[in-house]
């Protein structure tokens, strides 16, 4: 295990070769970029994994927090894992004795320790908004159709509408912030960016322009009126959506849909191919996806006793999740 700045030309050379030759990784978060960045304000480890003759077969990035480990960009990491060639055996246990993780891309080598799977959603954007509409469900076609008629009535209530699929703007990235921290205030989830540095790895990352790599900015406005707002990260042809937000005021007009109709409008002049959701059962990512993957939740330990432990907080979880009056108690248990 070493820092991330450490790691030599060989071991950056077989991080990038390992990914192009497994399809699985393509998301940005399993990028070195995406590791160089969060390492600048919360220092990254990479366990490093070799053969009998020496050749690197797998990478995995990683944080400290005492004895445990946690994947690279945790709690804000929506696909976690090694970084190998498909098929390459992995054993987790030894070199990553003591990794908990939460949104783990499955993978052979980790069954003993997966205690629960989730779904991520995606919206394959293939041909752009009609070729989206040739696969979406009923319900993403109607939504898509309402954001298309709420954006002629934005346009005609706040004037004209103007969107900016990929902008390099420090002000709308500090409106999306300051949206995204009242959001968290008004439902009582965490606040990601209460943690010092989060804010300044999306500046980061915002100002990163790499063609294999880098943030992305989106907006529409109408006037001068913000409607939405997102920013995340792309890797080739892979968009992953991270924090969507939108002006409460303006909620009637259903900005969030407005803004991802734009999007996946824009997506052949992109270069983009899919957009990734993130996990969750948010209304809009049911209605919107075209696909999902998979994506674990678990514990990597010799203590069969912590495993149990773990297998008994995620279920409580779950069965939380399924209550309207227990909601609130899922959120504190996702905080623990």
């Amino acid at each position: 295990m070493k820092a991330f700045d450490q790691l030599t030309t060989e071991e950056l050379d077989a991080w990038h070769r390992l990914r192009a030759a497994n399809p699985a990784l393509d998301s940005p978060y399993f990028h070195p970029g995406f590791a160089a960045a969060v390492h600048e304000f919360a220092k990254v480890h990479v366990a490093v994994s070799r053969d009998e003759r020496g050749e690197i077969t797998a990478l995995m990035a990683c944080h400290r927090d005492g004895a445990r480990l946690r994947p690279v960009g945790w709690p804000g990491a929506d696909f976690q894992g090694p970084i190998r060639a498909p098929g390459t055996p992995f054993r987790p246990l030894g070199l990553l004795n003591g990794l908990e993780f939460d949104h783990l891309l499955e993978q052979e080598g980790f069954e003993p320790w997966i205690v629960s799977r989730r779904a991520s959603p995606y919206v394959d954007v293939t041909g752009g908004l009609d070729g989206y509409l040739g696969r979406a469900s009923r319900t993403g076609k109607d939504n898509m159709g309402q954001a298309r008629r709420r954006t002629a009535k934005a346009e005609r209530a706040l004037g004209p509408v103007r969107f900016e699929a990929d902008t390099v703007d420090p002000e709308a990235l500090e409106q999306v912030v300051r949206l995204k921290r009242a959001q968290y205030a008004a439902t009582g989830a965490r606040d990601y960016f209460a943690e010092p540095g989060r804010v300044e790895l999306l500046t980061k990352l915002l100002h990163t322009r790499d063609p294999g790599f880098g943030g992305v900015l989106s907006t529409v406005h109408a006037g001068p009126h913000l409607l939405a707002a997102h920013f995340g990260m792309r890797s080739g042809g892979v968009l992953h959506w991270w924090f969507p937000v939108y002006d409460p005021a303006h909620a009637g007009l259903a900005p969030g849909w407005i803004l991802l109709r734009e999007l996946v409008r824009a997506a052949p002049a992109l270069g983009l191919a899919r957009i990734d959701l993130g996990r969750g059962d948010d209304e809009y990512k049911r209605r919107a996806k075209t696909g999902e993957s998979v994506v674990c939740q678990g514990l990597v330990t010799g203590s069969w006793a912590r495993l149990a432990v773990r297998k008994a907080r995620d279920s409580l979880a779950a069965q939380a999740r399924q209550s309207e009056l227990l909601r609130a108690l899922a959120r504190k248990i996702r905080n623990l």
